[in-house]
């Protein structure tokens, strides 16, 4: 199957592992880079604007991609990209220069708004749908397997050698954007109009489309309830594992509620990088509407554990259910978000769609006030809630007449 794909898809793969391998040794200590030179509450505004900026430039960037063509706006994101992670190097050859690498980090949130809507829409643009569902449960796979690489490499090497990590950024950067650039072709040309699609009044028409496509808003929706149950593992689940899991000892090891949930993280992690791949088999060639919304049912259950349980062995056997509800729907509602969505805004929507994850963090930011008022069991009926909603939400946005484009196909 992976020979079968686009050289487009087999590149973008390729290069996003590459860059997330060593963006994860970087990235996740940035708040923890900021609060040692700036303080906590400055770091935290820092960290805020950043996020606004990301998502501005997100929004933008999809708008570039149906104007400029995906590989000119991906091509250009790749080049700030570069830019940024030298400034930032740069930065910091003489010591830490907070000031410094915080405007390197805008820029790299501004390359990212540009690469990832594009690269998103290039990914629809050459897979059909009967190769979809493979090609992101890999996509998938390799997402999970970098993240856990770098993350661990990262913890590694933060203290002692943090200028080397931000050479190995800018090396990893050369390498992508030349790969971007040798393998990668266009899949969609400029738009005959592109100069005068820029403004500010053509990107303000462009997502017009987007917020009256009620289908599309309701897939939206479902998707922010579904991961605003995953974002809950850095907040709610977090604080109660530190507060209430009993020391432990385990094979040789103490374990407390703050090495519990890196144990319990790292295991559903393993397990997606061990089961993607028969995952993938399994999902190829059915429907993935059962698979799917099966995949959001015991998601929700198994954070619900979570949620609730201190009792180790609980604990994972919560972790390994809801690792097989992640592999289930995953690959299927991308496969199925890219028929949601018309051929000529692809890249806005998907630039809308990119913003799931910033609505999802803030709404699982509101579980530690209400875990801390409802208790684990509340909480967990909570999850549960939002897992069943997500479910209806998106059934709902799939259903035949609703008026998308799976209604008219």
């Amino acid at each position: 199957m992976w020979r079968s794909l686009h050289p487009n898809v087999k590149t973008r793969i390729t290069t996003s592992f590459l860059s997330r391998v060593v963006g994860s040794m970087v990235f996740p200590l940035m708040a923890i880079y900021f609060t040692a030179h700036l303080g906590a509450a400055l770091a935290g505004t820092l960290l805020l604007t950043s996020g606004v900026v990301q998502f501005l430039a997100g929004l933008y960037g999809g708008a570039l991609a149906d104007a400029l063509g995906r590989r000119r706006t991906l091509l250009t994101g790749e080049a700030l990209k570069l830019l940024a992670f030298t400034l930032m190097l740069l930065g910091n050859l003489h010591g830490p220069n907070p000031w410094i690498t915080f405007a390197a980090l805008l820029l790299v949130n501004v390359s990212g708004g540009l690469i990832n809507p594009a690269a998103e829409a290039m990914l629809v643009d050459v897979s059909t749908p009967d190769t979809r569902t493979f090609m992101y449960a890999v996509n998938y796979w390799a997402v999970n397997l970098s993240i856990l690489i770098g993350t661990l490499i990262g913890g590694w090497l933060y203290h002692d050698h943090f200028t080397l990590l931000l050479a190995l950024l800018v090396g990893m950067s050369v390498l992508t954007a030349a790969l971007c650039t040798a393998l990668m072709t266009e899949t969609r040309a400029a738009s005959p109009t592109a100069r005068t699609d820029l403004g500010l009044t053509p990107l303000l028409r462009s997502y017009a489309q987007v917020v009256t496509d009620r289908p599309f808003l309701l897939f939206v929706l479902g998707g922010i309830l579904i991961l605003s149950i995953e974002f809950t593992r850095t907040n709610h689940i977090a604080v109660h594992l530190a507060q209430h899991f009993p020391h432990t000892d385990w094979h040789g090891l103490t374990l407390d509620g703050i090495r519990a949930a890196s144990v319990l993280t790292a295991v559903n992690t393993l397990l997606i990088v061990a089961l993607t791949a028969p995952a993938a088999r399994w999902l190829t060639g059915r429907d993935p509407h059962r698979p799917m919304h099966a995949g959001f049912a015991l998601f929700a259950l198994g954070f619900a554990g979570l949620a609730t349980s201190t009792h180790l062995p609980t604990l994972i056997a919560a972790t390994v259910i809801l690792s097989i509800g992640e592999l289930l729907y995953v690959p299927t509602r991308q496969a199925l978000l890219a028929d949601l969505i018309p051929e000529e805004r692809r890249g806005a929507y998907l630039a809308t769609h990119g913003q799931v994850f910033t609505i999802s963090k803030w709404i699982a930011a509101l579980g530690l006030p209400v875990g801390a008022a409802i208790g684990g069991a509340g909480m967990a009926a909570v999850l549960l809630l939002l897992g069943a909603l997500g479910s209806l939400f998106t059934a709902l946005a799939l259903r035949p007449g609703v008026g998308g484009r799976l209604a008219r196909a």
